[in-house]
């Protein structure tokens, strides 16, 4: 492997809230198509669950392809001034933005059935299978290259994690609010033309938040062109890759992770609108749940430190699936304390979410040590790709759990068995989900502690030797 240079201006706080905006620029559009693209789907543009599950099972596949031929892309592109990474942030950030936005036209209800899913998917896969994925997999890649310290790292995860929340926020409390009206009869019902403005001006801010991602940040780590035009072949990589059980077992994680959280985001556009009939405590539940991560973020690297990322995700995860499990058994009818009890399982896997990120860069450490050479594009677009397919699960799992329920996108009012339904699958789904987390935390993915301290050390003794020559 080739040498690394690294520059000598300083990593700081700028850096920090610049990897900041990044996240906060793509949950615009991620996280308001990961909980109310169904809802779009089934409820104005009159499209079964059924069929929106296929699309995200269909785009899924596609994805197989563009993710993991963006990281290939990434790896193998020459540097500019600017580097490596940050560049296809200002490329993609408008065409990106721009398919999000299509995505939710409302004036397309009235067209043919046929005519909708073709526009459905053409749409989706536009932006999330090909733009979505040309800024998001350069954009994860580049937090290995803005700091060789793990510390520095870990923040990083950190204020990405902060910049997600601030998203949620914003789409998750202030969108219910304005894109559900009350009818007469006290029903919840969707206002199809605020949900189209309402998806320009979270594309508007995307860009925004895009661009000064990529005006505050640098990359400092450096790798030698030279470096980049080895090429040890595609199906090497794959093999090396399906060879490191530290990626195995985080891409399982996030697997199911993935699938609890955004399907439980998604199905509670139903359990508080339909089952609790109450929009406000949907906008509460959704505040709940980022608040505690807002308060344990200055507190992440200290414990991560302290304990582990490992030993802190298995005990997050856990605290999850039993606030879900005894929410199930609970049944309850009252919002207030369904919301008070899901506090206690944001509390466990908050502190989880905020370090999450840097548990790709300790994979990616483990690879270089393990094999000698170091594939940032390559293993963040396989992992990249896990966490669609998780997205997919949760989108497909969600639109078939609906449909099977006997859910009917046609009625403003279900049945009293539907809504119970609903109220299961908010609970039992991902109760079980969460606890696979911990288990494959647990018996799968090796890098605990110990073993990141020593990769750490190795990579820093490998670093100085490369210097000295």
């Amino acid at each position: 492997m080739g040498r690394i240079e690294t520059e000598k201006n300083t990593f700081g706080i700028k850096d920090k809230i610049g990897y900041m905006f990044g996240d906060f620029g793509n949950d615009f559009t991620f996280l308001f198509a990961s909980v109310f693209l169904m809802v779009f789907y089934t409820k104005v543009l009159g499209i079964s669950a059924g069929m929106v599950g296929t699309l995200f099972l269909v785009a899924r596949c596609v994805d197989a392809f563009t993710d993991i031929t963006m990281g290939r892309i990434v790896d193998r592109s020459k540097p500019s001034k600017d580097g490596r990474f940050r560049p296809w942030i200002l490329r993609m950030c408008g065409p990106v933005a721009l398919a999000s936005f299509l995505m939710y036209q409302g004036g397309m209800k009235d067209a043919p059935q046929g005519l909708k899913i073709a526009y459905m998917f053409v749409t989706y896969i536009l932006w999330g299978s090909i733009f979505y994925t040309a800024i998001n997999i350069p954009y994860g890649s580049m937090a290995s290259v803005l700091s060789p310290d793990a510390d520095d790292r870990a923040s990083l995860s950190t204020f990405r994690s902060v910049g997600a929340v601030l998203a949620q926020l914003i789409v998750g409390v202030g969108a219910p609010l304005l894109v559900y009206t009350t009818d007469a009869a006290g029903n919840q019902v969707v206002n199809e033309e605020r949900f189209t403005i309402v998806a320009g001006a979270f594309s508007v801010a995307a860009i925004i938040c895009y661009l000064l991602c990529y005006s505050m940040t640098t990359e400092r780590v450096k790798i030698e062109r030279q470096e980049m035009k080895e090429d040890t072949g595609f199906l090497n990589t794959v093999k090396s890759l399906l060879s490191n059980r530290a990626l195995l077992g985080i891409i399982l994680a996030a697997l199911f992770l993935l699938v609890a959280q955004i399907m439980t985001q998604s199905i509670n556009q139903y359990l508080f609108i339909d089952y609790f009939k109450n929009k406000e405590a949907l906008s509460i539940m959704t505040l709940a749940g980022v608040l505690p991560s807002l308060v344990l973020a200055p507190f992440a690297v200290p414990m991560s430190k302290k304990f582990g990322k490992k030993e802190i995700g298995i005990f997050g995860c856990l605290c999850g699936a039993v606030s879900c499990f005894f929410l199930f058994f609970l049944h309850t009818k009252s919002a207030a304390l369904y919301i008070g009890i899901n506090v206690l399982g944001f509390l466990g896997f908050g502190i989880f979410n905020l370090i999450l990120w840097a548990f790709i860069t300790d994979v990616i450490d483990d690879q270089e040590v393990r094999t000698g050479k170091r594939e940032d594009g390559t293993i963040y677009a396989t992992y990249s790709f896990a966490r669609k397919i998780g997205q997919a699960f949760a989108g497909g799992l969600g639109g078939y759990a609906l449909g099977i329920i006997g859910f009917d996108s046609g009625k403003t009012v279900q049945s009293q068995e539907v809504l119970d339904g609903i109220y299961n699958i908010a609970t039992l789904l991902p109760g079980i989900l969460y606890l696979g987390v911990a288990i494959s935390l647990l018996f799968l993915y090796p890098l605990n502690k110990k073993q990141v301290e020593e990769n750490i050390a190795a990579l820093k003794q490998k670093r100085e030797q490369e210097s000295a020559r």
